[in-house]
């Protein structure tokens, strides 16, 4: 077997086994298999209803090789708070808790769990894989999905709202650990994870996941898809957190040259793979730059 730069930067243990039943070109289980690394044996997963409480495997069989929790929709923070507390209790303080779900599970419906772990600063991970809609349940529209988009439930491209700035609202909730990732860039979000470990609190990472069936695109691009999302400044890697009385947050390395604008490709690089996006009119493509230069506004006034 080639070795390869990823061996020799990342862990070689697996615990996201072969088998799953994840859709070919799945963004999510690319990222949870370098989470798992990171994170090790000795971790919990919580997962609320979204595609990974499918693709485990097939019954009675499974594809992770951790202990995982499968729990309804809204109370996934609440349960791993929970999970995290008893376990401290029993001495098993060295057990990473960590919330696993996409963005309809953790950015809508768990909303509320979220800040309320996020509030009270629990010992926990939680882990949002954005694939922008509710893939598991027919490709619907969520508070992730951005402007113009078309899903089942916005068929002429989404027309109300933004996308939800879910990480910067956990920055400023002020706990210590809010990062963003990319399924692009593993050993970033690898290197991520690995320094979330080390610290004791809330720790959030928000991982950008194209969804091939629901962006409509070949799934021989999900990486080149993820790739131009950071490339075109839409998808911004960071990571910060509250320490020392006030907000730290410093771009990633993949994400630094586009702090400059004429450094970006331009957005259609991005928006051309993807079906969802057929018929964009100029409209809805200022709408979405719009949305980008909030988002470099919000971190250039902390970096």
């Amino acid at each position: 077997m080639v070795k390869t730069i990823l061996d020799e930067l990342i862990e070689a243990n697996e615990f996201l086994l072969p088998g799953n039943t994840a859709c070919p070109g799945c963004g999510s289980t690319l990222a949870l298999r370098y989470v798992l690394k990171a994170l090790g044996k000795n971790t919990v997963l919580v997962i609320p209803a979204s595609c990974s409480s499918v693709y485990q495997a097939i019954y009675p069989k499974v594809s992770f090789k951790v202990i995982t929790y499968n729990v309804a929709f809204a109370s996934a923070a609440a349960l791993a708070s929970g999970v995290k507390q008893a376990l401290v209790k029993k001495g098993y303080d060295n057990v990473n808790v960590a919330v696993w779900g996409g963005d309809g599970g953790l950015i809508d419906i768990g909303a509320a769990t979220v800040s309320g772990a996020a509030e009270r600063n629990e010992d926990i991970f939680v882990f949002v894989y954005d694939n922008e809609a509710y893939m598991n349940t027919g490709i619907q529209r969520s508070g992730s999905t951005p402007p113009g988009a078309r899903t089942t439930t916005t068929p002429l491209g989404k027309i109300v709202g933004f996308k939800k700035p879910m990480s910067f609202l956990m920055l400023l909730h002020g706990v210590p650990y809010v990062a963003t990732a990319s399924i692009a860039y593993p050993t970033d979000l690898y290197e991520k994870v690995k320094r979330a470990k080390d610290v004791k609190g809330f720790k959030f990472i928000h991982i950008f996941s194209p969804c091939p069936p629901g962006w409509r695109f070949d799934d021989s691009k999900t990486i080149e898809v993820a790739r131009l999302a950071v490339e075109t400044g839409y998808w911004i890697l960071w990571e910060g957190g509250y320490r020392d009385g006030k907000i730290n947050l410093t771009l990633s390395p993949p994400s630094r040259p586009y702090k400059d604008p004429s450094k970006r490709k331009p957005l259609e690089e991005f928006l051309k793979y993807q079906g969802r996006f057929r018929g964009f009119d100029e409209r809805s493509l200022k709408k979405l730059r719009d949305w980008i230069e909030y988002q470099w506004n919000f971190i250039n006034s902390f970096t």
